[in-house]
């Protein structure tokens, strides 16, 4: 009976055996390993220079994760894009090491030959990359993008700066400037930046013209700081319906300036000596004309009499344009000069004299 009821199990086990093989569905051909094309390509051009920056791709076109990419082509063409002919330049292959977490970037620099750029602001050069597997098979390219095939200028050449009471003198000469095409302008761009900063202040602009040098000023500084200045060229492309292109040349050398504030104010003008005394305690106004200087901290005011050396009255600057001398005495004849100084000590010559008598 035990030996039945084992063939009778095994009889009623082999229909659901089949059933269970039945739902296997065929054979699915191996992954190509082919990495899924970039679609956000971005470039920027900067002189001869176009930088490239792409997400590295971490799926397959079968939704495979990839650990391995192989090289990628760097496409360029003068006009449209339509299939990778020669690389302009390769990427090189490597792992990817952030599996499930934040994309990778990659990036590449493509320099561009003096024959690829061109004189018409309407010529343009297009660019995509393609990213291969090892095995150096690839899905595609991936999105195109464009940059300005429009020649720059040079960045400004003898480049310096010199301090003056005015400001920063940014001057430079030797830049020859081409016949530009019809409503391409050229123009300077001045940049400085604090010591131990990498954030730019833009300090000027100017168009530039036939001449091969210029100046500018810039007097947005904090005095007493060191600084460092370049200057770079930029084309500007009209574009119908929308606001120019800009398209920036290359940055000239940074020139160090320590901004040293050595320069006294302006010298006070206008000095007028009154006395008054009847009835009164007798006493010498002075009034002059106030400095302009943006820097001023004060003045200091000076008396003497005739053959003796000026001796200054006050201690403590003076802020207003005006000043009392009660320290007088009768029949006696003085002789008054103001200076101007600045918050950072530097003294003006004194002012012409004014006189007055106390009777």
């Amino acid at each position: 009976m035990k030996r039945i009821g084992q063939r009778f199990l095994l009889a009623a086990g082999l229909p659901w055996m089949f059933a269970a093989c039945a739902t296997i569905g065929p054979p699915q051909p191996p992954s190509l390993d082919l990495p899924k094309p970039p679609t956000d390509l971005r470039a920027v051009r900067k002189g001869d220079h176009v930088i490239l920056t792409w997400t590295v791709p971490t799926l397959t076109t079968d939704r495979e994760t990839i650990h391995k990419i192989g090289t990628t082509k760097i496409c360029r063409a003068a006009g449209d894009l339509a299939a990778c002919g020669p690389a302009a330049g390769e990427a090189p292959p490597h792992s990817v090491s952030n599996i499930g977490g934040k994309p990778e970037s990659a990036t590449h620099t493509d320099t561009l030959s003096a024959e690829m750029e061109s004189d018409d602001p309407g010529s343009f050069i297009t660019y995509a990359v393609e990213v291969a597997n090892p095995d150096r098979r690839a899905a595609g390219l991936s999105n195109r993008v464009r940059v300005p095939a429009t020649r720059t200028l040079p960045a400004p050449q003898g480049w310096r700066a010199a301090v003056t009471k005015q400001g920063v003198v940014l001057s430079w000469s030797g830049t020859n400037i081409p016949a530009a095409a019809t409503d391409v302008r050229y123009f300077y761009r001045f940049y400085r930046r604090m010591e131990g900063s990498a954030a730019l202040v833009l300090a000027g602009e100017i168009p530039a013209g036939v001449d091969t040098s210029g100046s500018i000023t810039d007097a947005s500084f904090e005095w007493e700081k060191t600084y460092y200045y370049h200057a770079e060229a930029v084309t500007q492309i009209p574009r119908a319906n929308k606001s120019p292109l800009e398209v920036e040349g290359d940055d000239s050398p940074e020139v160090k300036v320590f901004v040293d504030d050595i320069f006294p104010p302006e010298v006070p003008s206008a000095l007028q000596a009154v006395f008054s005394g009847p009835g009164q305690k007798p006493f010498i106004d002075l009034v002059w004309a106030p400095v302009a200087d943006v820097d001023l901290a004060g003045y200091n005011v000076y008396r003497h009499e005739e053959g003796a050396a000026p001796v200054k009255l006050n201690s403590d600057l003076t802020k207003a344009p005006a000043y009392r001398d009660e320290n007088v005495g009768a029949q006696r004849k003085y002789f008054y000069s103001v200076s101007a100084v600045d918050v950072h000590g530097n003294e003006s010559a004194r002012s012409e004299e004014a006189t007055e008598v106390v009777p």
